[in-house]
């Protein structure tokens, strides 16, 4: 295991596992493991952890934060690297909190460390080694947090922004920061914004058509999809906006950490 202090201020670390029994641990971008390991009184306890890397063979990394009261989270992050031998246990890969397929435009919404599947999302739509399996399709990745000082990964994401025009990055500030001159405010609001954009380039009108439910026996077909992970409160908020614009139900996957 390899460990990284990402953010001071909101003790927030990045980690790197390999498993070393097993020449590839694959899974889908999104899901996630489940560490185990025994508290005090000998209780074994689980806790979930979003996959923050794409596949690449035995590892696998997790972004996570020191939380008041939390035992696994801050139980890693007070340990050193482990070496050599040194074991966590985990299980996995679960959950559904994946791309769907056909591949769609698609806004990704992260705040905190719900920012985790998202980075494992994009680097397998656009690996630095390999081909690109973005389609072309528009993606947006919405990113609100408090302060400068907690915008993880920027560096990475602003690079593949450069690197790739169908990408857009747009961080945002929730409290005052007076260097800061990106984007403010909730990401809810930011979301309106690219909803709106998006539909004045393609000519959609606002709120879009429903959609026929006749016209597969599959059910309804979407143009683009939005991936909500953070809090409860965040998670609600944007669904409303989205649903304000008529977004169907469907074209609404989310992931809650609280």
């Amino acid at each position: 295991m390899h460990k990284e202090c990402i953010s001071e201020s909101a003790q927030t670390y990045h980690f790197e596992f390999a498993i070393d029994d097993l020449e590839s641990f694959s899974f889908i971008p999104g899901q996630f493991i489940s560490a185990v390991a025994e508290d005090r009184t000998g209780k074994e306890q689980t806790r979930a952890y979003s996959l923050a890397s794409a596949p690449h063979g035995n590892r696998f990394e997790l972004c996570l934060n020191r939380v008041e009261g939390g035992f696994f989270s801050n139980r890693l992050a007070d340990l050193p690297d482990v070496p050599v031998g040194g074991i966590v246990r985990v299980y996995g890969p679960n959950g559904f909190f994946t791309l769907r397929e056909p591949l769609t435009d698609s806004i990704l919404v992260a705040t905190g460390t719900g920012v985790a599947p998202m980075r494992s999302m994009l680097q397998w739509l656009f690996p630095t080694d390999g081909p690109d399996r973005s389609e072309g399709k528009a993606i947006w990745l919405i990113y609100g947090t408090r302060y400068a000082s907690e915008i993880y990964y920027r560096e990475e994401f602003e690079a593949l922004a450069a690197r790739h025009a169908n990408f857009h990055y747009l961080p945002a500030l929730s409290r005052d920061d007076a260097n800061w001159t990106g984007l403010r405010g909730y990401v809810q609001d930011h979301v309106a914004r690219v909803i709106e954009d998006r539909a004045a380039r393609l000519g959609q009108p606002l709120p879009p058509a429903p959609p026929d439910p006749g016209a597969s026996t599959a059910g309804p077909n979407f143009d683009a999809h939005a991936y909500i992970c953070g809090l409860s409160d965040m998670i609600a908020a944007v669904r409303d906006r989205l649903k304000d614009y008529g977004w169907h139900r469907k074209q609404i996957i989310t992931e809650r950490y609280d």
